[in-house]
């Protein structure tokens, strides 16, 4: 499994935790659900822009996000 893809499983995990949809999140972060279920799937990269305010939404630490353990 590639980190694209880890990482996409972790902002995943942690949107579940929040218990968040990725229609909920989309809307938090201004993207479409498409490009968010992209980058939970590893199909599209994110900058560290999006990641940064994805962690922010979160509530969880940009170490934790990129975790590939």
């Amino acid at each position: 499994m590639s980190r694209l893809e880890k990482l996409g499983q972790n902002i995943k995990k942690y949107r579940k935790i929040k218990k968040l949809s990725q229609n909920e999140l989309a809307e938090l972060i201004n993207f479409s659900r498409e490009h968010l279920a992209c980058i939970e799937t590893g199909k599209e990269y994110i900058s560290l822009r999006k990641l940064f305010l994805i962690a922010d939404k979160l509530e969880v630490s940009l170490t934790n996000l990129i975790n590939f353990d």
